[in-house]
């Protein structure tokens, strides 16, 4: 019964209200002749009015007073809004969110703060912005997620609110980061064919060795493990097991956070084997053509990187001949009694068209005539993949852009026609260096260098290289323009200062060059450039202490103060994978230096190749061989500041630099000579501990060759040779190269230096 006569109190209670509120806020529809807004402290009033769906003059209503707070609402700038009516106006009083002043951080090393703003800023957060708590759990998420990346589980964030004046607040983020959660246990369950470790190698997660610290594989990353599952599944793939999967992938982490344990699930399957390949479909009637492109093999393994290989060299080809849209697919007929695949390559070259315009997107600073002329492929030209490929590298390979992207797009209304829209990154392309390097033959040298490669976003290049060491010194001013002609054929200026001092002591003898030079540089195919050019040079000898016997003989020919005006010819053809850590290709250049007129006569070559072959995935074997080779013309003396030296790193390692080669007979000094001889074998393999790191790289070595003065025969006999182990680090100050080397051929009063290194670059 008292529950009743609760009840009943209730209800009336909440009718009497419902009644109440109700005839409050039901008005009469009237014409309002004005809006006063109440309320406001930092937001503009403006902002208020062209948020309103109620003008002066409109008639008010209940349903536009109710959408005129939903849409106030919306703005996410207002804690509260309220509407009153005083006579015939429309009073909108509000009360703002507050303001955030200040986002700090407290206890956060693994990250730099600047970091974390930003990121704070993607969500919504940073200063001058509204506050809002939906946007400041969202931020305290989106911070453990940071963290949660770093394999940081144990973070803990806590978040402080601190109202100040005016309406602000400070908001204050305090991180206890705890300790790395590490990869405990990595397992496979369910592989046969291959052992645990070997399907682990492929990985570049492990459970930490001694150089986890570098590599950081001890630390676990969602998208780390799903690129080591692809891996995994392309491993098997490429080895005949045409069913594999991954059944499951489980990753638990220990109650402490401290400790993560993953273990995938695996099922082989049966190994496969290609019976034979069949082509169905449309080839053009070119059927013998495309099956010239098929790299697998009737007998062998099914791989399915060589299937993918195939596969696309059929699309390119259909390309080539205008048919952009040109889909082929391979399936695969079981015979599973027999473990047997057949291959069916399924063409469909769909239509022929041709390119109806180029658009060009992204460059923002670079000229259109800059990208443009780097293409190949034309407008209102047939359709071709190889042009279209080889447009997409050019543009790459002016080194003004992050990304490029050639893709194409079908004409609404046309189905012959496609645009292609060439798509952009930029980046800087200028660069301001200090810095300072350090090698064990050259000693200290500071550098300096303003660089811009596109200037004005012209695609010419201006730049100014000043460098000291104990050794050699250079100031070089250089300005190379790509296109001089229309053609594509360069033209680049050096003006350049060298200084040459062997000794420590001040004043000692030294060499000095001033000189300028034109190059022309012509391409002659798509991978291959002719260099063509002349210069002036003057060359001093610095009269001092320890002057070699050979230099003053030739001061008593020439005089101390010598010109040349030297005719210049080179060739290069680079077709490695990369030029700072190559795996693959081949890399060539010979240059070719005659002096026409002049004081001194004289002509010399060199020739350099590279050859890079990669023997597995980790594995790379390289080899580098450099010959020169120097002479006089008309009677004259060989110019002796135009010898060649040899030893130390690039050349016969384990020998001090520029040691090999014959000495003035009185000081000892190694003179160099007109022609050498260099070659270097090279076993690189990953540094232990670093996995699949190519940044971080150890190497063994043999070495051989020496310098020959000009009377002297290249023989075989008087070579130097020495073999040895490394380290290459692509280290934040530049490339590091460290060898230890141990002569295998050596004669009295070489001068050995088994340890040798450099950081940085010399000029």
């Amino acid at each position: 019964m008292q529950i009743k006569r609760f009840f009943l109190r209730t209800s009336t209670a909440l009718a009497v209200l419902f009644y109440v509120t109700h005839a409050a806020w039901a008005v009469e529809p009237f014409k309002v002749r004005d809006i006063r807004i109440e309320g406001l402290q930092r937001i503009e009033p403006g902002t208020v009015f062209a948020s309103m769906p109620v003008r002066v003059g409109d008639t008010y209503s209940d349903e536009k007073g109710a959408a005129a707070i939903r849409s106030l609402f919306g703005l996410g700038l207002f804690k509260d809004i309220r509407l009153e009516v005083s006579g015939d106006v429309l009073v909108v009083i509000v009360e703002e969110r507050p303001t955030v002043a200040d986002v700090e951080f407290i206890g956060t090393k693994e990250f730099d703060k600047d970091t974390l703003k930003k990121a704070m800023r993607d969500v919504g957060l940073s200063d001058g912005r509204p506050f809002d708590k939906a946007l400041l759990d969202r931020a305290e998420q989106e911070l453990k997620r940071q963290y949660i990346n770093r394999s940081l589980y144990a973070a803990d964030v806590v978040t402080t609110v601190t109202p100040i004046e005016r309406n602000r607040v400070n908001l204050t983020f305090t991180v206890t980061e705890g300790d790395l959660a590490r990869i405990s246990e990595l397992r496979i369950v369910g592989n046969k064919a291959f052992s645990e470790s070997t399907l682990r190698d492929q990985f570049d997660l492990d459970t930490g060795n001694w150089m986890s610290w570098y590599t950081k594989s001890d630390r676990y990353s969602r998208t780390k493990l799903n690129a080591d599952i692809e891996t995994l599944r392309s491993y098997y793939l490429a080895r005949g097991y045409l069913e594999f999967r991954v059944d499951s992938t489980q990753v638990a982490i220990s109650p402490n956070k401290q400790d993560i344990s993953i273990t995938i699930n695996v099922s082989e399957g049966e190994r496969f084997v290609v019976s034979g390949v069949k082509l169905e479909g449309n080839y053009l009637g070119r059927e013998d053509e495309f099956k010239a492109l098929v790299s697998i093999l009737p007998g062998q393994a099914y791989n399915a990187d060589q299937v993918a290989e195939t596969t696309k060299a059929f699309t390119d080809y259909f390309g080539k001949f205008g048919f952009a849209f040109a889909r082929v697919q391979s399936r695969p007929d079981i015979d599973r009694a027999n473990n047997q695949v057949t291959l069916v390559l399924q063409a469909d070259p769909s239509r022929r068209v041709y390119v109806r315009r180029i658009n060009v997107a992204g460059n923002n600073r670079t000229r259109d005539e800059v990208v443009r002329r780097e293409l190949r492929q034309f407008e209102a030209s047939w359709y071709d993949s190889e042009k279209i490929k080889l447009s997409r590298n050019r543009v790459d390979r002016l080194g003004y852009f992050t990304s490029v992207s050639l893709e194409p797009s079908e004409v609404a209304g046309s189905a012959d026609q496609v645009d292609l829209t060439l798509k952009v990154e930029e980046k800087p392309t200028g660069s301001l260096t200090l810095g300072a390097g350090f090698s064990s033959n050259d000693g200290l040298g500071l550098s300096f260098g303003i660089n811009q490669q596109n200037v004005f976003g012209s695609g010419n290049s201006l730049g100014l290289q000043v460098n000291t060491s104990r050794i050699n010194r250079l100031l070089v001013l250089n300005t190379t323009n790509p296109y001089f002609t229309k053609d594509g054929v360069s033209r680049t200026i050096d003006i350049y200062h060298r200084v040459f001092r062997p000794y420590y002591d001040e004043t000692s003898y030294s060499l000095e060059t001033t000189g300028t030079s034109l190059r022309f540089g012509v391409p002659v195919s798509e991978r291959d450039t002719v260099y063509l050019g002349a210069g002036v040079e003057r060359t001093s000898i610095v009269t001092g202490s320890y002057l070699p016997v050979a230099y003053a003989n030739y001061a008593n020919e020439f005089g101390y103060a010598s010109n040349a005006v030297p005719l210049t010819a080179g060739w290069a053809r680079d077709n490695r994978d990369s030029a700072l850590v190559p795996t693959s290709g081949n890399f060539q250049r010979a240059t070719a230096e005659w002096s026409v007129a002049g004081d001194v006569r004289y002509i010399r070559g060199t020739y350099q190749y590279q050859q890079y072959i990669p023997l597995s995935k980790q594995y790379t074997f390289a080899f580098n061989g450099d010959l020169a080779w120097g002479q006089a013309t008309e009677g004259k003396t060989y110019p002796i500041f135009k010898n060649f030296y040899g030893g130390g790193l690039g050349s016969v390692r384990g020998f001090e630099a520029g040691s090999l080669g014959p000495r003035d007979a009185s000081s000892g000094l190694v003179l160099g000579g007109p022609k050498k001889v260099n070659l270097n074998f090279e076993f690189q393999a990953p540094f232990p501990g670093a996995g699949n790191d190519r940044t971080l790289r150890m190497y063994g070595f043999v070495d051989m060759g020496n310098v020959f003065g000009a009377d002297e025969s290249v023989v075989f006999d008087q070579f130097r040779s020495s073999a040895g182990v490394g380290i290459s680090w692509i280290s934040p100050m530049g490339p590091l190269r460290l060898a230890f080397a141990t002569p295998l051929r050596k004669f009295d009063n070489d001068r050995i230096q088994n340890i040798q290194f450099q950081i940085g670059t010399t000029f």
